[in-house]
């Protein structure tokens, strides 16, 4: 992997991850959340994650890992290291309790629900770092499909920007509420996006210095795992808590052509 190539996954990380930022900006300045474009975005994040990992990632992965993949038939062994890229997230899902899991879908209405400034305070600063857990992964995710080129590291990168919104709000609506410091409240919400460069730093440092194709084939699958994961456990059911089911639908289906077409052109 080159210089700048790094730098560019680097960039792209920390663009996604400060999506959150957008998030915490449309809850100060929108008194009604769009719920239905808010719904086809996710549905369209979902799209692209779950069409790259089946159409690329699984596929490249297959063909890096050559003749014999850790000792193991390529196909069984890339098999394997894809749903452990499924459970990697689903334990860390597991880890967190379901009162504080910032997988529900989060609108600017929700102030409205929160029962104190001292519990919003609370809410907020823990959703915060939940967020940020979840974020990691998903920072060495963008940094590692970096790898394998930037057609496919961008929609990644676009794909997680999206669905990183609502969590933004979800930060920062709480701790809003609670201080009534918009600055304080964006700098949470953009601390717990920060995650994401975090990961992609972890992955440069620890993981590319052992670099090699059976390594690459390795971590694109496990990548693949946590997208997929992540559209079906996260993007989709906030997509349809929105309440736009047939608009979420077109999103995921829009997402899927749009990666179709940008992979037969490029």
């Amino acid at each position: 992997m080159t210089l700048q190539t790094i730098i560019t996954a680097l960039w792209l990380t920390l663009a996604a991850g400060m999506a959150t930022g957008i998030g915490a900006l449309i809850a100060f300045f929108c008194r009604h959340t769009n719920t239905r474009l808010l719904s086809f975005a996710m549905g369209l994040s979902a799209g692209v994650m779950v069409y790259i990992s089946f159409m690329e990632l699984l596929p490249e992965a297959i063909i890096n890992a050559g003749s014999s993949f850790y000792g193991l038939q390529p196909k069984i062994g890339v098999t394997l290291a894809f749903f452990a890229g499924i459970g990697i997230i689903a334990l860390i899902d597991w880890l967190i309790p379901n009162a504080e899991n910032p997988h529900e879908a989060a609108s600017v209405e929700d102030m409205e629900l929160l029962p104190g400034r001292s519990r919003a305070a609370h809410t907020g600063i823990v959703v915060a770092l939940v967020i940020a857990i979840h974020n990691f992964p998903e920072g060495i995710a963008t940094f590692i499909s970096a790898t394998d080129g930037m057609e496919i590291a961008l929609p990644i990168a676009f794909a997680i920007a999206i669905h990183n919104i609502p969590e933004g709000i979800a930060v920062s609506v709480p701790v809003y509420y609670a201080t009534g410091n918009r600055r304080k409240a964006l700098l949470m919400a953009m601390l717990s996006g920060l995650a994401e460069p975090i990961g992609a730093l972890a992955a440069l440092f620890l993981i590319m210095p052992w670099w090699s194709a059976e390594l690459n084939a390795l971590l694109l699958a496990v990548v693949a795992g946590i997208m997929v994961y992540i559209s079906f456990d996260e993007l989709l059911p906030s997509a349809e808590r929105y309440g736009h089911h047939h608009l979420s639908i077109i999103g995921v289906i829009a997402g899927m052509g749009i990666m179709a077409l940008s992979l037969l052109l490029l």
